[in-house]
């Protein structure tokens, strides 16, 4: 058999599931971004109600979720780089609320917390545009 159809066939083997995975990949990270949207929204609710435990549970929550979306994200994507700044944001802003914890006064906490979901809906825009340029 002629070896460059037996390259061509290891090479179309090697990069097919290298495609299945960056569309597993945009599927992840906008299950992330919602996941961590919806915390967000979440937590700063909580804490209007005086509920700074939740403040806590659903930043450590979206920490969660950020993170992930940073291993997730397409390093050549533009869009992907304009919401890297804000998902490390959201998590540097949730790191200072479980700094603070539970037993603080509500209000301190709800500070960052407002921050991080700023930041959140931020790079969340950026995800979105993500999507559309089917990276």
């Amino acid at each position: 058999m002629n070896p460059i159809i037996i390259t061509c066939a290891i090479l179309l083997g090697l990069f097919l599931p290298a495609q299945g995975v960056m569309g597993a990949t945009v599927k992840e990270i906008q299950a992330e971004g919602k996941a961590m949207m919806k915390d967000a929204e979440d937590m700063v609710a909580h804490g209007g109600m005086g509920d700074t435990k939740a403040i806590v549970h659903h930043c450590g929550e979206v920490t969660r979720h950020a993170e992930a979306i940073v291993k997730a994200l397409p390093s050549t994507d533009p869009h992907g780089k304009d919401a890297l700044p804000h998902l490390l944001e959201a998590i540097m802003h949730c790191r200072r609320v479980a700094e603070l914890g539970d037993k603080v006064d509500p209000g301190a906490s709800l500070n960052p917390a407002i921050k991080a979901r700023s930041a959140a809906r931020e790079a969340v825009r950026h995800l979105a545009a993500l999507r559309e340029s089917g990276a």
